[in-house]
């Protein structure tokens, strides 16, 4: 049984829990990180490429401009915005504070 979708007052709710630059873009979440060099860059990717692993749940990653990351989350099998994308959000951002 796939993720329970949530709603536009949910999601809008998560968005503003965050407190960040998340942005809802149609049945995604995105926010894009800005690190010093590519190499941090990179390592970033690495990182989020463990949590997505450990939480079974593979965003969409961009590494663009040598130093600049944009992370896509959406649960693909609920066709929309899950709580999984929201945990992950939140540990992603852990990640940069």
């Amino acid at each position: 049984m796939p993720p329970t979708r949530l709603s536009e007052t949910e999601v809008q709710d998560e968005i503003d829990a965050l407190g960040g630059s998340w942005e809802i873009r149609g049945e995604a979440i995105v926010n894009q990180y800005k690190f010093a060099d590519f190499r941090a860059a990179l390592a970033f990717v690495n990182q989020v490429g463990d949590l997505a692993e450990a939480a079974d749940h593979h965003p969409d990653i961009l590494l663009h401009g040598y130093n600049r990351v944009r992370i896509t989350l959406s649960t693909h099998s609920a066709g929309g915005l899950t709580e999984s994308d929201f945990r992950l959000a939140r540990q992603i951002d852990g990640l940069v504070r």
